[in-house]
């Protein structure tokens, strides 16, 4: 049975478990064919939806996968790739450009809004039963959400918006279904779709934002779900433009039943509006964090939707976290309400820092993408051979393929830190990595 592994195990749980373990352990290759369900009962002695239910479990976690009667079998890749680690470290000395934080310098104090939000926390404890979102909170993220364009819908809140993307798609898809994601995309995305048992299928983008004849293409074959960054995508810095929005909505009108996920991460530090597709399609969510703009630690994001995937995501939360902290949530209130972030302030200073190096790139002959946000991408004809040149030079980026499905390669470089008198030479730089390999002579 599968070679010299033999699965064992009475139970559900322990049949999984011994697949699994398998799997980690590299005696079940990626791509390798399972038995079938009652071949493999009649083995082990069980009833057939014994085994049927550990073959569930394991798709749910992602380990296989099911293609009808073609059977199941080990997933081609794992459940998560671990982009994450796909990363160039910055030894002592070398400028890093790659992380893809915020400055620091335009950045709030949290402390008098937490001591604020602790005062009020003092003074009206929130207890189990309680509203799981401040009311003013809620509010407050509505009236901009609405000045903004988003539909109306409820408000809720999650740690983070890679925390209510999850939530959000786990309300509506099942192991197997296909998910259609910008490529070259965020790279934590990228992981969690698989993670959750569900397929990617690659939607190319510009500038202006995903490319309509890839989304439609996408939907046509059957993705079920759709994720869009509005603004300061990640890691080009597109940004979807009221014509792009207007193309999307076509398309998704002719898809009335498909998720759309949209991620507006750039509010507050993008002076572009967002144009939402939100309320085309019959269940959508639009996610708003506050990392950027208020600091990646608070993990904390606000989103809307429709009513049904919000009572769906806030019924298993409540299953689980419960809610997210009261008193973070006053201090993002407080935050909000103090205009602790200048907005077009931080916009204008990533904006200047971007254009700068875009020029200074253009200038010499490299094509560089950044219309929002802070980051460049920048295409390149052999992608480790620039990583590795850029960091003989002093300085780090981030490997496109950290971000990437099928699209060429490219680096991302962030500029949120970068002073003027750094500019000319990262164009430098770049110029001279991205450029052919030096040849060598032997003789």
């Amino acid at each position: 049975m599968l070679g010299e592994y033999p699965i064992q195990g009475r139970r559900a749980a322990e049949i999984s478990a011994s697949i699994e373990a398998a799997v980690a352990a590299g005696e079940l290759k990626p791509g390798q064919l399972l038995p079938p369900m009652r071949e493999l009962a009649t083995a082990l002695d069980v009833n057939p939806n014994t085994v049927a239910a550990a073959y569930r479990t394991l798709r749910e976690r992602g380990v296989i996968e099911t293609d009808g009667r073609r059977g199941s079998r080990v997933r081609a890749k794992p459940a998560t790739t671990g982009r994450e680690f796909i990363r160039v470290e910055a030894p002592e000395g070398v400028r890093d450009v790659a992380t893809g934080n915020p400055d620091t310098a335009l950045l709030p104090p949290l402390a008098p809004a937490f001591a604020w939000a602790a005062a009020q926390g003092d003074r009206e404890p929130v207890l189990y039963g309680h509203a799981p979102v401040d009311p003013e909170l809620a509010r407050l993220a509505r009236a901009e959400l609405d000045a903004d364009g988003v539909p109306a819908g409820p408000v809720a809140v999650a740690s983070g918006s890679l925390d209510a993307i999850e939530r959000v798609l786990a309300a509506h898809l099942r192991p197997g279904d296909t998910v259609a994601v910008e490529d070259p995309g965020w790279g934590s995305l990228l992981d969690l779709v698989p993670a959750l048992g569900l397929r990617t299928v690659p939607v190319g983008l510009d500038d202006e934002g995903p490319l309509p004849e890839d989304v439609r293409r996408a939907l046509d074959s059957g993705a079920r779900a759709l994720m869009v960054t509005a603004r300061a995508q990640n890691p080009t810095g597109a940004a979807v433009s009221a014509r792009r929005a207007r193309a999307l909505r076509a398309v998704l009108r002719a898809h009335p039943h498909t998720l759309l996920v949209e991620d507006d991460h750039g509010h507050r530090i993008v002076d572009l509006p967002p144009h939402p597709l939100a309320g085309v399609t019959r269940h959508w969510a639009f996610v708003r964090s506050v990392a950027k703009a208020y600091g990646p630690d608070l993990r904390f994001a606000a989103f809307t939707g429709d009513a049904v995937t919000l009572d769906r995501v806030r019924g298993r939360q409540r299953l689980g976290p419960g809610w997210v902290s009261r008193i973070t949530q006053r201090a993002v209130l407080r935050l909000i309400a103090d205009g602790a972030v200048d907005g077009p302030t931080v916009a204008a200073a990533y904006g200047r820092r971007r254009g700068a190096l875009i020029a200074a790139l253009t200038g010499r002959g490299v094509e560089a993408r950044g219309r929002s946000g802070m980051n460049v991408w920048v295409p390149v004809p052999d992608e480790t051979g620039a990583v590795t040149r850029l960091l003989h030079a002093g300085w780090a980026v981030a490997p496109g393929a950290r971000f990437r499905i099928g699209s060429p390669p490219g680096i991302r470089i962030t500029v949120s830190t970068l002073a003027q008198d750094e500019i000319e030479a990262l164009a430098d730089a770049v110029a001279s990595a991205v450029g052919p390999s030096p040849t060598r002579n032997y003789i």
